[in-house]
């Protein structure tokens, strides 16, 4: 920052100067000193330190949902947490896992290319004698996976996976899938060894046993939503909340539920004695209604529709004639909850 001399100063240096004092040379301007930045161009920076927070955060909500997710599961204290976010190389990444290890290859599904999540074997092998009913110390000598413990950890995956795609619904439908599980890095290869790959390393605990899951995502698969990981699409996302694009979403899902629709011709209440005593032939008076009125058309168990009983055919039918009332939105959401098929 310059610093402005007042005229009082000046009249200072002057004299100071006419004097024989100072010297004119004691005040040459200061020289312009620039920082240096070392720049390896072997290993280009391709993730700014926006998307590097973005992607952070988004795993943290990741983080989050697993820990509960392995918490039901387990049915033990789980606590996973992001430790760093870091951009490298494939080959780096490659060689600090150990072997043997868990790599799991997910397919980034709509994204091209697949991604990697790594365990650690403590944490593999706490989280398999869990669920074979030990107190999920695991074992400390390293081993490779029988096929019984790979389709354990499989079913684990598959849970975790879940999460990752909630976790990524502001920024993408992602639909990540397991194509599957090898124990040593040398047979991994996804990407050459030099491509730039963003590791999102999570700290794991499973009750006594802690170690690291890492989730390694090559530039190359995430290039096509590089522009989505900033700040300003982050924070408009969630405060987006409900759009025109999600209410079409919503409806298109809405439409396709299933619902339960009943013409109802009358009602009327009997003991149940009389009911266990009905016969093939029996009358039954209906509370006021009489022949040729219409039928009450309900879709769950709200009236919507009167309706006039016939056939198409040889099937039975009814005829809407008139709209009873319009539906408010929260009496569609409690009838779609009814269907066959949840939202």
């Amino acid at each position: 920052m310059t610093e402005v001399l007042s005229q009082n100063e000046i009249d200072q240096l002057l004299n100071a100067i006419n004097a024989g004092d100072t010297e004119a040379e004691d005040f040459k301007p200061a020289a312009d000193i620039r920082k240096v930045k070392i720049y390896d161009f072997k290993r280009p920076d391709k993730f700014s330190k926006e998307q590097i927070r973005t992607v952070s955060i988004m795993h943290e909500t990741f983080a989050r949902l697993t820990t509960t997710a392995l918490s039901a599961s387990l049915r033990s204290m789980v606590h996973v947490h992001v430790a760093s976010v870091d951009q490298l190389t494939y080959e780096e990444f490659i060689r600090s896992i150990p072997t043997p290890t868990t790599l799991a290859i997910i397919n980034m599904d709509p994204l091209k290319g697949n991604a990697i999540l790594e365990i650690d074997p403590a944490i593999t092998f706490s989280i398999i004698d869990r669920l074979f009913g030990g107190t999920g110390e695991g074992t400390k000598a390293q081993h490779e996976l029988t096929d019984i413990e790979t389709s354990v950890m499989e079913g684990i995956i598959v849970r975790i996976l879940g999460n990752m795609r909630e976790a990524w619904t502001t920024v993408i439908d992602l639909r990540p899938r397991l194509g599957q599980i090898d124990t040593n890095p040398q047979f991994a290869q996804i990407v050459p060894p030099t491509e730039m790959v963003v590791l999102v390393t999570l700290e794991t605990k499973v009750g006594e046993v802690e170690g690291m899951m890492n989730f390694c995502i090559p530039y190359l698969t995430i290039e096509p939503i590089i522009g989505k990981l900033s700040a300003q699409f982050w924070y408009s996302s969630v405060r987006r909340g409900t759009t025109t694009e999600n209410l079409n979403i919503l409806k298109e899902k809405l439409a396709s539920v299933d619902v339960n629709v009943v013409a109802e011709i009358g009602t009327i209440q009997v003991s149940v004695r009389d009911v266990l005593a009905l016969q093939a032939g029996d009358v039954i008076s209906l509370y006021n209604t009489r022949v040729g009125d219409p039928y009450s058309l309900n879709i769950g168990n709200k009236k919507k529709f009167l309706c006039r009983p016939g056939v198409i055919g040889k099937k039975m039918a009814v005829q809407v004639i008139k709209k009873i009332a319009e539906f408010k939105q929260e009496d569609f959401i409690e009838i779609a909850s009814e269907g066959d098929e949840t939202i």
